[in-house]
């Protein structure tokens, strides 16, 4: 019943105390994986009021996130767009460039570059993506007109920037971004006060935005569910979300347990999301397809 109340009342479990709304909210969706454990001690006790808990559980993990695991993707995208974390220390940058050019993608999104590694995602994706720009360790290349690329201040040092993609259809703005990482301290418990206020400014940013086609691509360093990040993501609509399929979890890359590489957009319409292959880094690359 604890496990039931936690998934029912997450918004109201606070953060005073070493942000232990976020913490819970960033893995929500694993308090499932009691159910079976749970289910086990019930049998195990042959109780049926146990088993009744268990069920009532269950059904509200269901409730909440059943339709997540369900594929509701479509075809018919105009604009596909491939959002990568790439790992400023990445052995292979080359060859992570040549996968990420092999999805397809109509624009690819890159962070954590860094002066080694950048001129090698220049030279490697020039031939397929004509048009790109590169501020310090956030890029964005693309196969259409690219233009207005500026960075934005949202943290003390170039880790987002905006930029407008001429479609076919007419103009969208794109902003890359790379929040503050995450820490959790024995003492200080979930830090995230830095990822917070640069998500907020970012989120001004957005909000300020004359297009009204829009898409927000990068490592936020935070989940969808995490009402930090709340100020950007309820102006915004999770690609993954609305055309995906299961929770896309894209970090770590070798045992994904949460999403933490977002694609949200506004005023375009999500057909399909999902995740590449692992490359180089520790992130998984995620995609999504938009309809215009």
């Amino acid at each position: 019943m604890l496990v039931a109340l936690l998934m029912l009342g997450h918004s109201l479990v606070p953060n005073a105390l070493g942000n232990a709304g976020s913490l819970l909210e960033t893995f929500l969706p694993w308090l499932g994986v009691s159910v079976p454990v749970l289910l086990a001690a019930a049998l195990l006790r042959r109780s049926v009021v146990a088993c009744a808990a268990v069920a009532l559980t269950a059904l509200v993990w269901c409730s909440l996130f059943a339709g997540t695991v369900l594929d509701k993707s479509s075809g018919g995208g105009d604009l596909s767009v491939v959002s990568h974390n790439v790992h400023d220390g990445n052995p292979d940058p080359r060859r992570t460039a040549r996968d990420l050019a092999a999805s397809g993608a109509d624009v690819i999104a890159l962070q954590e570059l860094t002066s080694r590694t950048a001129p090698v995602y220049e030279r490697t994706l020039a031939s397929a993506y004509p048009y790109h720009a590169v501020r310090e360790s956030v890029g964005l290349w693309s196969k259409r007109p690219l233009r207005a690329a500026e960075p934005l201040a949202i943290m003390p040092w170039t880790r987002a920037l905006r930029a407008t993609v001429d479609t076919p259809k007419g103009p969208l703005a794109v902003y890359v971004a790379h929040l503050a990482s995450i820490r959790v301290h024995p003492s200080s418990g979930f830090a995230t006060e830095k990822r917070n206020e640069a998500g907020a400014r970012l989120a001004g940013f957005v909000r300020e935005e004359r297009l009204p086609r829009v898409v927000v691509v990068g490592d936020l360093n935070g989940t969808t569910d995490d009402r930090a990040l709340r100020p950007l993501t309820s102006r915004l609509r999770s690609a993954q979300e609305e055309a995906g399929q299961g929770f896309g979890f894209s970090w770590p890359a070798a045992f994904p347990v949460v999403r933490l590489d977002q694609i949200l957009a506004r005023g375009v319409t999500p057909v399909s999301a999902w995740t590449l292959p692992r490359t180089g880094s520790d992130h998984l690359p995620v995609a999504a397809s938009f309809r215009l």
